[in-house]
């Protein structure tokens, strides 16, 4: 290797940003590429689609977080594939070369074999995602508000949401909140209407990931607020009346995925094995078989423990770049190779709703109001910068007092006009 090394970083996710905050001051030159120019603290995107945060308040821009990193730099751009023979990162207008490369691309949503379910049933997965989200969410209120037919009124209150891992219940939880709380006194004329919100999930409890106890509890605690729970159902249908659930229609006028992941198409770039959810498959250096100059992490990377495989999680992300960026530590200075990776299990949280979550650290398992005083604490621990973090307390702890969303903009054009009563054109936007 030359004396001042190239080492490309493809994504600035937990992963990416890892890595790159682990090769402060080394003696290698470390771009970080991204097509977008913030990192998103993606545990809180929900909050963000259900009116709860502003999307300034979990996401920060990767030059002001890398700023005082003399040996990074960032670079905007759409990365279209890797030549590994030139070892080289293709963009939309230019190659950028690497002697080592970080691959940390994320994951995007899994329809199964139904992708033009996206248009009716968004996923959520980035700002654009969860503003397109809040936005449908908002709407479905507005329109039922000058509905003048009781049957379509309720079609537009019903809201499904499709999967129960964290995203679906905290989603879930977090919209029967906004419907019957903070929005209840905002409206005339659905005041005393009931909005309905459903979660499908197809196996047979919702937090698979979680203790069977503790799965049992969120059930619990979602149908207190009044949440429809269906299990061991699977979705075969979704279009612009609602979702085929078990056979049956279940009208709705705005349907929310959270159901699968997919890696991203580093695979393909790479030319490499990878599984059913197209993760790259990596060897226990995190290094791709064959390839030792690329790494493959985060939700991207297929790891074999024995525990079985890593999941796609945040925690899983962070320790994978930090662990990367050891090794390539170790090679600039020819050092002896870290042992393999190793993830060190930090526990697992999810909140359903006010005073209600679920915490799972080590032999500890924690449930309602003290879980959710954790989960708070936690989340505003591990976001990033001081001004997020004070702003993010202070709003929970407002709209904990007073049962109010502060962020109840709806953004972009709806798709059909919001009408005034005897109005004979478009409400202003």
């Amino acid at each position: 290797m030359p004396s001042r090394p190239r080492v490309v970083i493809v994504g600035a996710g937990f992963g990416g940003l890892s890595a790159a905050k682990a090769l402060a001051g080394a003696n290698a030159e470390v771009l970080v590429i991204d097509r977008r120019n913030h990192h998103l603290f993606q545990p809180l995107l929900y909050q963000v689609a259900t009116a709860g945060l502003a999307p300034t308040q979990i996401a920060s821009p990767v030059r002001s977080i890398l700023a005082r990193q003399a040996n990074a730099q960032v670079i905007l751009g759409e990365v279209t594939g890797v030549d590994l023979a030139a070892r080289a990162v293709r963009l939309e207008d230019r190659s950028v070369a690497y002697d080592l490369l970080v691959v940390a691309t994320g994951a995007t949503d899994s329809y199964f074999g139904h992708d033009d379910w996206a248009q009716v049933a968004p996923g959520l997965k980035t700002l654009a995602d969860a503003l397109e989200m809040r936005r449908r969410i908002l709407l479905a209120f507005e329109r039922a508000e000058v509905e003048q037919d009781p049957d379509e009124q309720k079609r537009l209150l019903t809201f499904v949401v499709v999967g129960g891992g964290p995203t679906g219940v905290e989603l879930s939880g977090a919209i029967a909140e906004l419907a019957h709380r903070a929005l209840a006194r905002d409206f005339r004329a659905i005041r005393n209407a009931r909005a309905n919100v459903v979660l499908v999930e197809a196996g047979p409890r919702v937090l698979p990931a979680f203790p069977p106890a503790l799965s049992s509890y969120a059930k619990r605690a979602l149908e207190r607020l009044g949440v429809t729970v269906l299990l061991g159902q699977p979705v075969s249908g979704c279009d612009t009346q609602g979702a085929t659930v078990g056979g049956q229609l279940i009208e709705a006028g705005t349907l929310l995925w959270a159901a699968g992941v997919q890696a991203s198409g580093a695979a393909r770039w790479l030319g490499s094995a990878s599984d059913g959810a197209e993760r790259v498959v990596v060897a226990p250096d995190l290094t791709v078989p064959g390839r030792p100059e690329v790494f493959v992490i985060g939700d991207t990377a297929h790891l074999d423990t024995p525990g079985g495989v890593l999941p796609g999680l945040a925690p899983v992300a962070k320790q994978q770049g930090a662990y990367v960026g050891a090794v390539i530590r170790s090679r600039l200075v020819n050092g002896p190779p870290p042992a393999p990776f190793r993830y060190r299990d930090a526990g697992a949280l999810a909140t359903i709703g006010r005073q209600a979550a679920v915490v799972v650290l080590g032999g500890l398992r924690l449930t309602g109001a003290l879980a959710w005083v954790l989960w708070s604490v936690a989340h505003i621990y591990f976001l990033i910068g001081f001004r997020n973090r004070i702003m993010v307390s202070l709003d929970w702890a407002w709209s904990y007092v007073t049962f109010e969303r502060g962020a109840r903009l709806i953004t972009g054009y709806p798709t059909a006009p919001v009408r005034d009563e005897g109005a004979d054109r478009e409400s202003p936007r």
